[in-house]
């Protein structure tokens, strides 16, 4: 091809491409399928890896992704309705913490299921009740999960309750950078448990969490707690709801399966547990300020007294058979045994001066159960054989009434009369506090 030719069929060429893209479309265009399936398929896999990373320090994707799948969430939970009336509309939301908060403590068993576990069951329960709101604008009070009761002495194999203040210090600091509602308020319309001997103090030895007191941070709010006295203390300023210990509702059921709780009694006075000889300890201190020892002094050769010192699984099959079930104080004034006493039909004998019991404006405590002090268990013997002969009977058919054992025990699901119902009826009681409320108000 000469030098002329070539130039023309350049020329040529140029003009045909020319030609031929003024017809053409647009790149975009002519690619709008394509474009348009990358992009919903680059916005799903966005959305899949936001939902399901797992969790981190940050509650703000928590936040997003429950207000995304809110009708979802709530037409998923199954769970007994319980009657609203009395709780006056109202709404917690209930924080969703990194796992190593509260969930990555279920890996022992032992921490769903012993006396201070009602922090894993009011926490259980929050998740699956009616009162619970995925729009954190519109709740009354907010609830802050951790677990601090977990962490088993590998000596003694109780709870150890040392690292409290070290896991709550950085869930509230998470809660409060991440999220606007505890600044707001300074965290008076937050709620937290403390099922521990004294409470929000989080030590075992009162003296111990009287020096330390309750944490600065949580000064403010609202605590879930079992400790309670009718005096003064320390470890109860705040604004404070008295719960009880947590006892399995399942090991109640079965043991009634069993022995009905009309059923014989035989066992005149009863109590299993710690009794010292030599009330004090290692450290100085005198257990149950000598009450226990003094007890095993007076009447540990009376036949009519069943004191057992040594632990026993099926000891509720004690409780089931009698009469009088002491309950007196350990290191702090509260005690399991008051609750397995009134869930199997035992009159409890409290042995705790100036304790606050659980939920006092629905259990008439006083008709159910006998109050000696703690100087008069000399006493005792006299104290109980009078009642026995006198109005024993009221007291066991105030007693038996299932609505008060209902009332002590926490269940999976929130339940009208339940352990979680007293607790939310009492909350009902301070929506002075709700942000939400006095907002309202003011428009």
């Amino acid at each position: 091809m000469t030098m002329k030719n070539k130039r023309g069929f350049y020329v040529k060429m140029k003009l045909l491409r020319m030609k031929n893209n003024k017809n053409e479309k647009p790149f975009l265009l002519r690619h709008f399928k394509w474009v348009l399936w990358f992009s919903l398929s680059f916005y799903f896999f966005v959305r899949f890896l936001n939902n399901h990373e797992p969790s981190t320090s940050s509650l703000r994707t928590t936040l997003v992704n429950h207000s995304s799948h809110r009708a979802l969430s709530e037409s998923v939970l199954q769970h007994p309705k319980a009657d609203q009336g009395m709780l006056n509309g109202l709404k917690v939301y209930v924080y969703e913490l990194p796992s190593k908060y509260n969930t990555d403590w279920l890996a022992n068993k032992r921490c769903s299921n012993h006396l201070f576990a009602s922090e894993v069951a009011i926490h259980n329960a929050l998740m699956k009740s009616d009162v619970r709101t995925f729009d954190p604008s519109q709740a009354d009070f907010f609830f802050v999960p951790v677990y601090v009761s977990c962490n088993f002495s590998t000596v003694n194999g109780f709870p150890a309750i040392g690292h409290a203040r070290g896991l709550l210090s950085p869930a509230v600091e998470l809660i409060s950078k991440d999220l606007p509602f505890w600044n707001r308020s300074n965290g008076s319309d937050h709620v937290f448990v403390a099922s521990h001997d004294y409470g929000a103090c989080f030590h075992a030895m009162e003296d111990r969490a009287v020096a330390d007191g309750i944490p600065e941070f949580m000064r403010n709010s609202i605590i879930l707690q079992t400790f309670g006295v009718k005096y003064q203390h320390p470890c109860q300023k705040v604004d404070s709801v008295v719960i009880p210990p947590y006892i399995s509702p399942e090991s109640v059921e079965s043991t009634l399966s069993k022995s009905p709780i009309d059923g014989q009694r035989d066992i005149f006075v009863f109590f299993r547990g710690k009794m010292e000889v030599h009330p004090k300890n290692v450290s100085g201190r005198f257990y149950s300020k000598r009450v226990r020892t003094e007890i095993l002094r007076k009447y540990g050769n009376d036949p009519r007294f069943y004191l057992k010192r040594h632990r026993y699984a099926g000891y509720q099959s004690e409780i089931v058979r009698s009469v009088f079930c002491l309950c007196p104080l350990g290191w702090a004034p509260w005690s399991p045994r008051l609750v397995e006493s009134v869930a199997l039909g035992c009159v409890p004998v409290i042995i705790a001066d100036g304790i606050q019991l659980p939920f006092e404006s629905t259990i008439p405590w006083s008709d159910i159960s006998l109050t000696v002090r703690e100087k008069d268990v000399a006493k005792l013997g006299k104290v109980l054989d009078n009642v026995a002969s006198t109005n024993l009977s009221d007291i066991q058919r105030n007693l038996w009434d299932p609505k008060l054992r209902r009332a002590l025990l926490f269940n999976d699901d929130v339940a009208t009369g339940d352990a979680t119902w007293e607790v939310l009826v009492a909350l009902s009681k301070k929506l002075g506090r709700s942000h939400r409320r006095s907002r309202v108000a003011d428009e």
